[in-house]
């Protein structure tokens, strides 16, 4: 089993020419390869909808995490719940952050995603992310290479400094077209905020309409010289 310990370059080989640019050959073999040590952060835009459901097709009863920072908006619940109804058997957790945001308030100020939004990042996202990941081998992530210059170079597997695990990224390969070309085809639940000119939806304090139509991101963090919330940050490509 190839683990972060036993790391190689050019490990896996993987067909992007075909109808899934290669998702569903690389879910089947990261399944096969670490079936319960294998799990899925969704966030839960439109591609996470579209990796859920394609996970959905190899492994039903597949472990989900939703980072739920208690600051996202009530259309990211919505179709959170709407997975929930389309798909029983996959194990969709929302998992909280240590502090609330009253604790988190009393202890490093108010609105502290306004004054340290790396910090705010940390306690509501990286932190409780490493605690999911703990003892666990691998993660999928639906990052796609066109999404911003920091995820060019996001191959399908890779090797994750930040948790010491790694990262399987199917949709690589997948356009904004190819995105919403499969989700209206296999009328898929998706956050409405997308039909409103919010093509990256992260917490409501930090994300707005895209600023730049080119910029799928450039709606995030405005502003404040902020590109990732840390959870893509380190990686060995």
């Amino acid at each position: 089993m190839l683990t972060y310990e036993t790391w190689e370059e050019k490990t896996q080989d993987f067909d992007s020419d075909n109808s899934t640019k290669g998702a569903l050959h690389v879910l089947k073999w990261a399944y096969e390869t670490y079936d319960e040590e294998l799990v899925y952060a969704c966030s839960f835009g439109i591609e996470g909808s579209v990796l859920v459901d394609l996970v959905n097709q190899v492994k039903p009863d597949a472990q989900i995490v939703f980072l739920d920072t208690h600051l996202h908006f009530q259309e990211t619940y919505e179709v959170i719940e709407a997975a929930k109804k389309r798909y029983p058997s996959l194990r969709i957790k929302l998992k909280a952050p240590a502090l609330s945001l009253e604790e988190q308030a009393n202890k490093h100020g108010d609105e502290l995603w306004k004054l340290n939004p790396n910090q705010c990042c940390n306690i509501r996202k990286v932190i409780p992310l490493e605690e999911e990941l703990h003892g666990i081998t691998a993660w999928l992530s639906g990052l796609r290479r066109e999404q911003s210059p920091t995820r060019q170079n996001t191959q399908f597997v890779n090797r994750d400094r930040r948790f010491k695990s790694i990262k399987i990224c199917p949709l690589i390969h997948w356009t904004w077209k190819d995105i919403w070309r499969y989700a209206h085809k296999n009328d898929l639940p998706y956050n409405k905020l997308h039909d409103n000119g919010y093509p990256s939806i992260g917490c409501e304090p930090c994300t707005q309409a895209a600023l730049n139509a080119g910029d799928l991101r450039s709606g995030r963090w405005s502003g404040l010289g902020k590109l990732e919330c840390g959870l893509h940050q380190n990686d060995s490509q």
